[in-house]
């Protein structure tokens, strides 16, 4: 069934918050790797800038005080997203002013607080959806927030790695505030209607699963799943920029950011079409053993000499593989939910999720650097293969899903 000019409209403006999350996350999170090994930095300091996402794992801490904000004058979630977006916007501004592109410590500061805005207006656009959309919207809700979220990582980890490449900092820097900005036109514009009033405190979500049954098996299971994964492709940046029989242009490296977003949207879109299908065990079990897989082909291109074409391929590949395997995680954490409580559940999850990928790719570096490239994927394939071996146990053994989940 089409969307209705109402439904078009709520997605309309959706689409605009999502993209302004992907714009900045995807320049900083794909594209900045790459330019901080032109610019000599070593590889465990590149992997221990992850950790500069961090506010994404801990957001759940101040999503309750998000939540019960009181509507104000400019509306209870209009008046935390405009006023972030503003901020974004001014910062990026202010990065872009500094003579000859900012130093490495103020960009790394900046990365950080951008996350913590953008980690912040997650939590209010989250709510504004669940607020705007009705039951028979929210199919579209969900799949938009997605291509939206993907389409702002293409244009900030890949089109303005190749603005960068060719004009540096000061552009490329004020190219991306400029596309806050008219990101949040249609937010401004917007006059949220009246809802229900905030709740007194939210749901207890963290002391629920820490009471729950197999709950820590299933954070394990959480903790391990994308891991190994993220642990390869954090180094992937620098590995384009160093590989052998390569040696990448920021430009080629922006083209592989775009081919390895654009996959990633594939697989999950192919992966959330077949688990249910396939029932969340096998699709986690057969997803994970693919991406396992698909990460050790990034070792046996790192063995030999790789052109481009080559680390096209390879590229699309894994991260295919590794669309289908998060489709099917996040799939499953949203049938673990409770229906009355089920933002907060997921978003406990989620963090769970996200503080694992800034722990992997933050030791990645270390690891790239004493092992090599070669050995540091193979590293990472046997940690994802390790993760499937305890997603079947954890399932075989009835640890961590509900009987919602487990009789898939």
């Amino acid at each position: 069934m089409s969307p209705t000019h109402g439904t078009r409209a709520k997605l309309g403006l959706l689409a605009s918050l999502y993209l302004s999350q992907g714009l900045p996350y995807g320049f900083f999170q794909d594209a900045l790797p790459a330019i901080l090994k032109t610019m000599g930095l070593s590889l465990p300091a590149i992997g221990l800038t992850y950790l500069l996402a961090a506010p994404w794992a801990l957001k759940f801490l101040w999503s309750p005080h998000v939540n019960r904000r009181a509507p104000g004058r400019l509306g209870r979630r209009r008046g935390v997203i405009l006023p972030i977006q503003l901020l974004s916007a001014l910062l990026v501004f202010a990065l872009a002013a500094s003579n000859g592109g900012p130093s490495i410590a103020w960009l790394l500061a900046g990365v950080f607080f951008v996350n913590l805005l953008a980690a912040t207006q997650d939590i209010a656009t989250d709510g504004l959806a669940v607020n705007i959309l009705s039951d028979e919207e929210l199919g579209w809700g969900n799949g938009l927030q997605v291509a939206a979220y993907r389409m702002g990582m293409v244009l900030g980890g890949g089109l303005l790695l190749r603005v960068f490449d060719r004009t540096g900092f000061g552009l490329t820097l004020t190219v991306l505030g400029l596309l806050l900005l008219v990101a949040t036109l249609p937010i401004a514009l917007f006059r949220e209607p009246a809802g229900a009033p905030p709740p007194p405190r939210e749901a207890p979500s963290l002391s629920h699963w820490l009471s729950r049954p197999g709950a820590f098996a299933w954070f394990g299971l959480l903790f391990v799943y994308k891991a190994g994964e993220h642990f390869a492709t954090a180094m992937l940046k620098p590995f384009f920029v160093d590989a052998k029989g390569a040696g990448l242009g920021l430009a080629q490296v922006g083209t592989l950011n775009i081919v390895a977003i654009t996959a990633g949207m594939v697989g999950a879109m192919l992966g959330g079409g077949l688990v249910k299908r396939l029932g969340y065990r096998r699709a986690l079990v057969g997803f994970g053993a693919l991406q396992a897989l698909a990460v050790m082909l990034y070792a046996v291109v790192a063995r030999q000499s790789a052109s481009m074409p080559m680390l096209v391929v390879v590229c699309g590949v894994e991260h295919i593989a590794g669309g289908m395997a998060t489709a099917s995680l996040f799939t499953a954490m949203m049938a673990s939910c409770r229906q009355e409580h089920a933002a907060t559940d997921y978003t406990v999850q989620a963090s769970v999720v996200v503080l694992a990928s800034g722990v992997a790719a933050a030791a990645s570096g270390f690891s790239a650097h004493a092992l090599g490239y070669a050995g540091h994927f193979t590293l990472a394939a046997v940690l994802a293969a390790l993760a499937v071996v305890f997603v079947g146990w954890v399932f075989r053994s009835g640890r961590g899903l509900e009987a919602a989940v487990m009789r898939g």
